[in-house]
């Protein structure tokens, strides 16, 4: 088995270029996978692992974890301490990382209950929301603006591997992903931090295809999606604070959605 001694390796250094960069894992349709438990998951997941990084310590504090992603990967590295320095995104890393090609599956198709992200980003939301979807049930999750990278090291670690099979759509602009949806049935509403709109508890989500838009941590949604929405719904809120940051507020829509349309499927793409 080949050992990586040096940081300047041109093979680590493509590695750590993912790490760092969203339009190079765009470009080159890889990304880096950090963590014992994540890169496990990325191997039981069925994704291509093109490489797999590990240290002399990983592989005997890990070795449970590490079995199944050796299996799995094309080829495997061991790597001294300075270099998986270099490729962690973490305080305290564990020494081992994958090189994966990205997840290979397309949106799921119509049936289940929507939700759509505009402008999120914060990549810890991110993932905690592709988590909470794909532990609810079965969701079709879309991006929608500028959103932060699902397959970014923060988003990855918050959604434990949801990114791996809960692939999020994404492209086009308000009006046609809106008008597409509208056009397989579903109710689109706009979620908001006003009085005037319906409060989610009072919605009636047991019959036909519903869809909820969350927009971004600081502004919300935008004038234009929000106008494109069939209604505007919030969540009654109690105290003081005047909203839910967006991990928090998809959490409580989608529970109402799977809650009262009954989607406790499981699904994968």
């Amino acid at each position: 088995m080949d050992v990586i001694s040096s940081r300047r390796n041109p093979l680590i250094k493509s590695a750590a270029a993912l790490r760092e960069s969203a339009r190079e894992r765009r470009e080159r349709e890889e990304f880096l996978c950090e963590g014992a438990r994540l890169c496990r998951d990325a191997a039981e997941s069925g994704l291509l692992i093109r490489a797999c990084f590990f240290t002399d310590r990983a592989q005997d504090r890990y070795r449970e974890y590490l079995e199944p992603v050796l299996r799995a990967a094309k080829k495997a590295y061991m790597i001294e301490e300075p270099v998986a320095a270099l490729l962690s995104d973490t305080k305290s890393p564990q020494g081992v990382f994958c090189l994966c090609a990205w997840p290979s599956g397309s949106e799921a198709g119509p049936g289940g209950p929507c939700l759509v992200l505009e402008n999120i980003q914060d990549p810890g939301n991110l993932g905690t929301i592709l988590r909470t979807a794909e532990a609810l049930g079965r969701f079709r999750v879309f991006l929608l603006g500028d959103c932060c990278d699902p397959l970014s090291p923060k988003a990855l670690r918050a959604s434990m591997g949801a990114a791996f099979r809960l692939w999020p759509g994404s492209g086009g602009t308000a009006r046609e992903l809106l008008g597409r949806l509208r056009a397989e049935g579903y109710g689109i509403y706009g979620a908001v931090p006003a009085k005037t709109a319906v409060p989610v508890t009072e919605m009636d989500f047991s019959r036909g295809l519903h869809g909820v838009v969350i927009g971004n941590e600081g502004r919300g949604l935008t004038e234009e999606t929000a106008g494109l929405c069939d209604g505007l719904v919030t969540i009654p809120m109690g105290g003081r604070a005047e909203s839910l940051n967006a991990a928090a507020a998809a959490t409580v829509l989608m529970w109402e959605l799977s809650r009262k349309g009954g989607t406790a499927e499981s699904w994968s793409i």
